[in-house]
């Protein structure tokens, strides 16, 4: 009998819904201080997972959820780097 394995689940600081991990995108603040969007997941340091859907990051920008949640302001260049990866996963890529 085969093993099932556990998905890991995060919550989207967006909608606050728990979904898998592999579904999301993580925005992450490494020990140095700096903020960017972690594609692999693997990066170390604190991170914050939000939808590839344009409402919840809308929506977690609008309230400074990332912000809260990372415990440090993030630049606009952050901001668009995170909407530039959400296209990316609405286009397939």
């Amino acid at each position: 009998m085969m093993k099932q394995r556990k998905v890991p689940m995060r919550m989207c600081v967006g909608c606050r819904e728990m979904k898998p991990k592999a579904e999301l995108i993580r925005v992450v603040r490494t020990p140095e201080g700096t903020i960017l969007v972690d594609r692999r997941g693997k990066v170390s340091g604190r991170g914050a997972y939000v939808c590839p859907g344009g409402d919840c990051f809308s929506k977690a920008r609008k309230s400074r959820a990332l912000e809260r949640q990372l415990e440090s302001a993030i630049s606009d260049e952050v901001y668009t780097a995170l909407d530039l990866e959400i296209q990316r996963r609405d286009d397939g890529q």
